[in-house]
Parts: structure tokens; C-alpha cells; sequence
């Protein structure tokens, strides 16, 4: 009797056919989880940001500072400026409370505009449309607009 060892050509063959097959299905399935990441990482950003506004509204009406202008106590001498009782939009208060120390490193670009405060994703195939817009209130009845747009993420 002989003693064989190893596997034959027609057995390797089938396994490589079959891991072909496998990888057939499953690899199409990874291709778009940078896509995926980038969307889940956009709205948790959008998120944070609406409960950050709403702390800070929290925390201003508690501290009685509701007027045009003012600026509400985080904890210890961390304050950062309110309009109507909402945090301003600038990249310096926000940083503040969303406890990001250097908020243009975090894997956004901010941009402050009039009134507003823009955070794109950095690696989005379209920035502008993977990005969220934080529209400060310019009244005392009207809460601030936070905009979510994940299209070209």
C-alpha cells in the first residue's frame, strides 16, 4: 500500500474555483464601506451638532442669558457665545463644545459664514454634498437650522 500525502490537482482546483466564487459576492459588498463610513461619520457630526445647540439653549436659559447676545458657563472657564440663547456659529465655540480641540484636524473643513457655520467631510467625492450646514437663529423664537446633506459622501 502506498501512503499519499498532499492534494490532488483536481481537489485544489475546486477550492480555487470555489474561493473565486466567494470572492465574486463578497468583495462588491466592501467596495462601498468608505462611502457607508463617511455617511454614518456625517450624521453623527449632524447629530452632535443638534444636541450641542440644544445644551447650550439648556444651559443659556438656565443661566438667564436669552438675549441678542450673551454667553453661557460649560463647566469650569470654558464659555462660549450665544445669540437668542443658541450658540453663535464660529468655529471657536463650537470647538468649545463639541470638545474638539483643534476643530479644523477632526476630518471636516469648517467654514464660517454669515451666520453660519459649514462642516464638510474631508475624502468626500462631492464636499459640498456631504456636509453639515449649522444656520444660527436671528430670532428668539426661532431655533437654529441644521442641515444634513449626504449625496456625494
Amino acid at each position: 500500500m502506498m501512503n499519499q500525502k498532499g492534494f490532488t490537482l483536481i481537489e485544489l482546483v475546486l477550492v480555487i474555483i470555489i474561493l473565486g466564487i466567494l470572492a465574486a459576492f463578497i468583495v462588491p459588498r466592501f467596495m462601498s464601506l468608505d462611502k457607508e463610513a463617511r455617511i454614518a461619520v456625517v450624521q453623527a457630526l449632524d447629530g452632535s451638532v443638534r444636541a450641542a445647540s440644544n445644551m447650550v439653549h439648556a444651559l443659556a436659559i438656565a443661566q438667564g442669558q436669552t438675549g441678542a447676545t450673551g454667553t453661557v458657563n460649560l463647566g469650569g472657564t470654558v464659555t462660549t457665545a450665544t445669540v437668542y440663547s443658541y450658540p453663535k456659529a464660529a468655529k471657536v465655540d463650537f470647538g468649545k463644545i463639541l470638545q474638539v480641540p483643534d476643530i479644523d484636524s477632526f476630518g471636516f473643513t469648517v467654514t464660517e459664514g454669515t451666520g453660519n457655520l459649514t462642516f464638510t467631510k474631508n475624502g468626500a467625492s462631492t464636499p459640498a454634498t456631504c456636509s453639515v450646514v449649522y444656520t444660527q437663529t436671528t430670532d428668539m423664537n426661532v431655533p437654529p437650522s441644521v442641515t444634513l446633506a449626504t449625496g456625494g459622501c
